[in-house]
């Protein structure tokens, strides 16, 4: 049996919202523990303009100084970091910033990553095809910034995917893709 791993969630720009709880739940299920703070403090965003505007409010430097309070406790005993779309942006600088990072698990979002990083990390990547906020020049420039760094990178795209498509209560919602992101992601979690 593969060894259970602690995991980090952070929540996308909507806040912590239902589906970020049950992707916690489906995590747990696995044997997995499961870290879910809440970088809004109570907040959540019905749309898209209310959730840049909370985002914006909030500041990226805090959101990242709330997620690494979150974080702390976690470090020494050796944390995935995961993420949706604004949550896997700061879960990336979590886990390049931390020595005793095990993996990092991205849907739907990625952050720049500096010329000089190095990580032997384990990184897998699902995100939709095309998606408005992850172009893939970006991606390709990403990937091979990441594998410069040194990380093992994996790629998952889902054509026709919404932005944030593993949250069914988002427009962007895509059943099938969810549960191909959830199956693969949960096989990452295993072989770590």
């Amino acid at each position: 049996m593969a060894e259970a791993e602690t995991i980090l969630l952070l929540h996308s720009w909507y806040g912590l919202r239902p589906a970020v709880h049950a992707a916690a739940d489906r995590l747990r299920a696995a044997g997995h523990e499961v870290v879910v703070p809440d970088l809004y403090e109570g907040r959540t965003a019905q749309d898209a303009i209310e959730a840049a505007a909370l985002k914006d409010e909030i500041g990226r430097e805090e959101l990242l100084r709330r997620a690494v309070t979150a974080a702390a406790p976690l470090s020494a005993r050796g944390v995935v970091y995961a993420g949706f779309s604004l949550g896997g942006s700061i879960a990336q600088n979590l886990a390049l910033g931390d020595e005793h990072a095990r993996g990092l698990l991205l849907l739907h979002g990625t952050s720049d990553i500096a010329d000089d990083a190095a990580t032997d990390l384990a990184v897998q990547l699902h995100v939709a095809e095309p998606d408005p906020f992850e172009p893939d020049d970006w991606l390709n420039a990403w990937y091979l910034r990441m594998r410069k760094a040194g990380a093992d990178v994996e790629v998952h795209r889902y054509r026709g995917a919404g932005h944030l498509y593993t949250d069914p209560d988002l427009p962007d919602w895509d059943g099938e893709a969810a549960e191909r992101t959830w199956a693969t992601a949960l096989a990452f979690l295993a072989d770590l």
